[in-house]
């Protein structure tokens, strides 16, 4: 027998109850990828309140690379939990914090002195990122780039590409924000091959933004995801991002990773910038890093980080005491589960069922991903490479209705994205794959 166990129909009588009660008490701006409602969770596997089991290759977005209560987190948390809750950082400090911060300080790239400050999330991190560069700095602009996503706050939105679902509506945004296209190879927008290009996109496009939209000595600080998330999963080409911060850092620039989807041993490595040799001055981490629990990071220079004078910068409930507690037990899965080279097995593991699917399905376009962040394009026309977003949703529900939750991305929707918890099994992963592949055939068969 597998691992996915199907008793009802999905959606299933409790979760369809349960549903018509949501639509009278959450406003419907909150969008529900997936039809079900959660009873319980462990490693890789969700089992929703109608008995159903499914595996899990959305991670809860990313958050969840050490699993669904892993006894480590769980241990850590309920300890905390008998000791205090609740007393705020910038009231009283605790050990976990200090120790968190300074265990973040020594993991992140860069061999110098650091600082860490703990927020609730990705969006707070970027927010914050962005006070620091300009407070160090002293100028205004923030160069980001084309299908990146940075958060659903106003100046998230801002640094955010994709319009619908995401800034739509919400305008007047923040100022001051520049945005060029990234290194997305696949759909370059400057009509070039890589390498032939000779790395235009970080070089003469670059140039020329200096040159005819903002000076240099007007920018703060550039940020870009090093392997793009909602964006579609786009890894840059070798050299892009290195040549990028070495541009940006000569002329003053700080340079800001945001590693909230990417970091936390999901690429291979602890963090993605570290398999393409940046070390930036800011890092921003969340996601994962709290083990399911709410926590966002920003870690930089120290120089760049104590800019900020003392009372400018705060959060009532960031690095809470039993976020920082459960965050130190993830930092332990991984390293005691090792599930950096994990992340790599699993992504070898995806990589090479997938090269399958593009040779049997013209409707896989790309292929591609780092470690265990992978993902598939879909397109409707081989060589036109004509987003295929419709059937990306067939192919979504078919996997939901399969018993496999998974969700999309991308900035025409049409990315099939994987965020499996690292700790899944061999078995339980290839089985999720064998709903995905009859997914795409199915699909592709009408």
């Amino acid at each position: 027998m597998g691992f996915i166990r199907l008793h009802t129909p999905i959606p299933g009588p409790r979760s369809r109850d349960l549903q018509r009660k949501r639509e009278g008490a959450i406003p419907r701006g909150l969008q529900q990828a997936a039809p079900i409602y959660v009873a319980s969770a462990d490693g890789a596997l969700i089992e929703d309140v109608d008995g159903n089991t499914f595996i899990d290759l959305a991670g809860g977005i990313g958050c969840l690379n050490t699993g669904h209560r892993p006894v480590a987190v769980t241990s850590a948390v309920q300890r905390q939990a008998d000791r205090f809750m609740h007393v705020c950082a910038q009231v009283t400090l605790y050990e976990s914090y200090l120790e968190l911060a300074e265990t973040m300080n020594r993991l992140t790239p860069g061999r110098f002195e650091k600082r860490t400050f703990f927020v609730n999330s990705g969006a707070e991190a970027v927010e914050n990122a962005v006070k620091i560069a300009r407070a160090y700095t002293k100028r205004s602009a923030i160069l980001c780039f084309q299908d990146a996503f940075h958060g659903r706050t106003a100046m998230g939105m801002a640094l955010t590409s994709k319009t619908h679902p995401y800034k739509a509506g919400f305008e007047p945004l923040p100022g001051e924000i520049y945005r060029i296209p990234y290194a997305y190879c696949y759909r370059c927008s400057y009509g070039k091959t890589y390498p032939q290009c000779g790395l235009h996109c970080a070089t003469t496009a670059v140039e020329d933004f200096f040159r005819r939209l903002v000076a240099a000595e007007d920018v703060a600080a550039v940020i870009f995801e090093p392997i793009l998330g909602e964006g579609g999963f786009v890894v840059p080409p070798p050299g892009f991002l290195a040549k990028l911060a070495a541009t940006c850092a000569a002329q003053g620039i700080v340079v800001i990773a945001d590693e909230v989807q990417s970091g936390m041993a999901r690429t291979g490595t602890m963090f993605a910038c570290e398999r393409f040799g940046v070390e930036p001055d800011i890092l921003i981490t969340a996601k994962s890093l709290g083990g399911g629990l709410p926590l966002g990071a920003i870690t930089g220079k120290a120089k760049i980080m104590d800019a900020a004078n003392p009372g400018a910068l705060g959060t009532t409930f960031g690095g809470n005491p039993i976020s920082c507690a459960a965050a130190l037990a993830a930092l332990k899965v991984i390293d005691d589960q090792n599930l950096t080279a994990r992340a790599e097995a699993l992504g070898a593991r995806f990589e090479h069922r997938a090269r399958q699917w593009q040779e049997r399905f013209p409707l896989v376009g790309d292929v591609r991903g780092l470690g265990a962040m992978c993902a598939i394009e879909l397109v409707r026309d081989g060589d036109g490479r004509v987003p295929a977003d419709l059937e990306t949703k067939r192919i979504v529900a078919f996997c939901h209705e399969h018993g496999v939750l998974l969700i999309s991305a991308g900035s025409f929707g049409n990315v099939i994205r994987l965020l499996m918890p690292l700790v899944i099994t061999d078995p339980q992963l290839d089985e999720a794959l064998d709903v995905l592949e009859s997914a795409i055939e199915s699909v592709c068969a009408v």
